[in-house]
């Protein structure tokens, strides 16, 4: 999950380098949390929070395969 989320935000943002994914992990919920430079937070957020849903769906489905729920959060 954690390498699925990480190539997609350095597919949207001008600065891939500054792309960071951290996962805390529990028993039935993760949790990633994504940073990324401040220039590019608004094409990860898109307008009215598309994107994000977006990739919160993508996630989701994937986690659907391995009978977890994931939680993304994106941090500034």
């Amino acid at each position: 999950m954690k390498e699925l989320l990480e190539h997609m935000a350095r597919s949207l943002v001008d600065n891939p380098d500054a792309v960071e994914v951290s996962e805390i992990e529990g028993q039935q919920t993760s949790v990633l949390e994504l940073r990324v430079a401040k220039e590019d937070i608004g094409k990860v957020i898109g307008k009215q929070g598309r994107t994000a849903r977006a990739l919160r769906a993508i996630l989701n489905a994937a986690s659907t395969k391995l009978n977890k729920r994931v939680v993304l959060e994106i941090l500034e």
